[in-house]
């Protein structure tokens, strides 16, 4: 079977998946969510038809154990006596029906999970495909939770709709057209008193299907996708909320969102639940079999229909009535299985990075920034002209206050997004001009956020360089003053993190810089590298960058000014524009903006160790 055609060119899945890609129509050429379905199913399209032939055969199958029983009657209520071979072969058809119908459902089922198995893994890879394509600055405005709902989450709404779906709606819709018939056969009068409950079901759910009820369904989906996102987000920051004393806040917020989540749903249910009980009624195999039996008995008691023809009808027609009775649940299962679909070729829609045609080869390690400007998707202008020059072997500190455009720039040097306009140049060469995999060697980043792996201490520290060896990740670690740390651990540097250790703030950022150590990049972007640590703790990372920065062109990012005193050059930014430039000194003789937030600063730590 092929994977999932219509979503990304052949090329890209044959890398993601292997052989037998998706064909090359775009994922932006299906417009709506139903078209996205169609275009993922189409490439399993033999497997979906045997799914229905295999349960059509097997629902007509199912059907002989319940006519033999008909049959049956027949022959014993017969006048005389009773023939026995008929009533052993009545017996007999209905055994092998039911095996029939048995091994045909199972076969159905089984193929219709082997299908969906494939179609999720193959939409799993390519999403994290598209995810190891995106600009890492793609990250930085979406929740964890937000991208873990379409990993996760759309991914398996799908499920219902691909593995059951086809096996439910074939068995609704062939045992009720083959029990229809076969009551219009034996009585078409007492068969249209049969259709009664099927025809109010109809009216009373197309009344419960408004377009005001499709679009609070939608909403619904929507609702319960932003309570998962605040569920694991509140799992995942639960540390650091409980560290800081956040916790009844979060709790807070997270109950809130939960409240506001009920208040919507009990809103949802209450606006229908008169017209669904009442078609619940009406479908229910007690009404049902009331109104077939009530109808029979005046046939049976006007002289119009014989006794024994009222049999299959207690039997077949509560099979009437149940596809209506589905009716409602398949079609939400349909509508939030079309919502998750709309979600995750969003998500594959996402550009990703441009690779250059023609990659060229950075000269050098100088990084200039000319005339760079930077907005955002909403076009809100972070960035503005800004022009600078990063020597090599120098360090260049940008400070600033918050939303002046700090981090931006420097995300820009490792291309964790492009200019707008400008242009970032790392050895002569614009960046956007380099291969990924020959930038990501020239420059190494040391983030105030650490991300680590559920990994071995060795496996996180050659995440970029994973052929080194024992040697030079323990060289690495060496340096960053985390080596004596690791021995210390169960399985020392095959540790895994989460399982057999945890590691603080400092350890993870000592951790992080033995990563960048290893990769031994001539360009190095540190982003409030030690904004949270202790004084010891600071210390030692301190010590770990001044080994990690020897000989490198370094761009650091600091709000507490102390840290950035001798650095070569000191970048003052506000409002996306570089305001002032010198060293230490020079900004200080200058008495502008950098001497006036090195007085503020110090005026509050001042202030704070007089309260302590």
């Amino acid at each position: 079977m092929a994977t999932a055609e219509g979503l990304h060119s052949r090329a890209e899945s044959r890398e993601a998946v292997g052989d037998g890609g998706p064909g090359n129509d775009p994922a932006g050429a299906a417009t709506t969510p139903r078209q996205v379905l169609l275009r993922l199913l189409r490439p399993y399209r033999a497997g979906i038809v045997a799914v229905f032939v295999l349960q059509i055969v097997g629902s007509l199958a199912g059907l002989a154990p319940l006519l033999a029983v008909v049959e049956l009657g027949r022959v014993l209520l017969a006048p005389g006596p009773a023939d026995h071979g008929a009533a052993w072969t009545a017996v007999w058809i209905g055994v092998a029906g039911l095996l029939v119908r048995v091994v045909l459902t199972a076969a159905s089922g089984g193929i219709a999970h082997l299908v969906d198995g494939r179609i999720q893994l193959t939409l799993r890879r390519l999403l994290a495909q598209r995810l190891g394509k995106v600009p890492l600055g793609w990250y930085s405005r979406r929740s964890s939770g937000e991208i873990n709902g379409v990993v996760q989450g759309d991914v398996d709404q799908l499920h219902h709709l691909i593995a059951h779906a086809p096996v439910e709606a074939t068995s609704a819709v062939v045992v009720p057209l083959a029990s229809l018939a076969y009551l219009a056969w034996v009585d078409w009068r007492l068969t249209l008193v049969a259709l009664v409950p099927v025809l109010l079901g109809l009216v009373l759910h197309r009344a419960l299907m408004t377009e005001e009820r499709q679009s609070e369904g939608r909403k619904m989906g929507e609702a319960m996708g932003r309570i998962g996102a605040a569920s694991v987000e509140f799992v995942e920051g639960i540390s650091v909320v409980k560290t800081f004393g956040g916790g009844g806040r979060a709790h807070r917020r997270y109950r809130k969102a939960a409240d506001d989540f009920a208040d919507f749903f009990l809103r949802y249910v209450a606006g229908a639940a008169g017209l669904a009980s009442l078609a619940a009624l009406v479908l229910s195999p007690p009404f049902v079999l009331l109104l077939v039996c009530a109808g029979g008995t005046a046939l049976i008691a006007a002289d119009a229909m014989p006794p024994a023809d009222l049999l299959p009808f207690p039997l077949l027609a509560v099979a009437l009535t149940a596809p209506i009775a589905a009716l409602g649940h398949g079609l939400d299962n349909v509508r939030a299985a079309e919502a998750s679909a709309e979600r995750i070729r969003a998500m594959l829609d996402v550009p990703p990075l441009p690779e250059p045609a023609h990659p060229a080869e950075p000269r050098g390690h100088r990084v200039e920034f000319r005339g760079v400007g930077f907005c955002y998707d909403e076009g809100r202008p972070v960035l503005d002209g800004v022009d600078l020059t990063l020597e090599p072997g120098t360090t260049t500190a940008l400070v600033g206050p918050s939303g002046a455009g700090k981090s931006t720039l420097a995300q820009l040097v490792p291309r964790f997004a492009d200019p707008t306009s400008g242009a970032v140049l790392i050895g002569g060469v614009d960046a956007r001009e380099i291969a990924t995999d020959r930038l990501y060697r020239s420059v190494s980043f040391v983030l105030q956020d650490v991300r680590l792996l559920r990994a071995s201490i060795a496996d996180n520290i050659a995440l970029a360089v994973p052929d080194a060896d024992r040697a030079d990740v323990e060289r690495a670690a060496r340096a960053a003053g985390i080596h004596e740390r690791v021995q210390a651990m169960p399985r020392g540097y095959d540790s895994v993190i989460g399982e057999d250790v945890g590691l603080s703030g400092g350890e993870a950022q000592r951790l992080s810089i033995a990563r960048a150590l290893l990769v031994d990049a001539p360009v190095l972007v540190l982003d409030e590298a030690m904004s949270f640590a202790d004084a010891k703790t600071e210390a030692e990372i301190r010590a770990a960058l001044e080994t990690l920065a020897r000989g490198r062109t370094r761009l650091v990012i600091a709000h507490r000014l102390e840290t950035v005193v001798r650095a070569d050059r000191i970048v003052v930014m506000e409002g996306g524009r570089v305001v002032e430039s010198g060293d230490h000194h020079e900004l200080m003789r200058m008495n502008g903006r950098f001497a006036a937030m090195w007085r503020a600063q110090h005026a509050r730590a001042g202030q704070e160790r007089e309260t302590h």
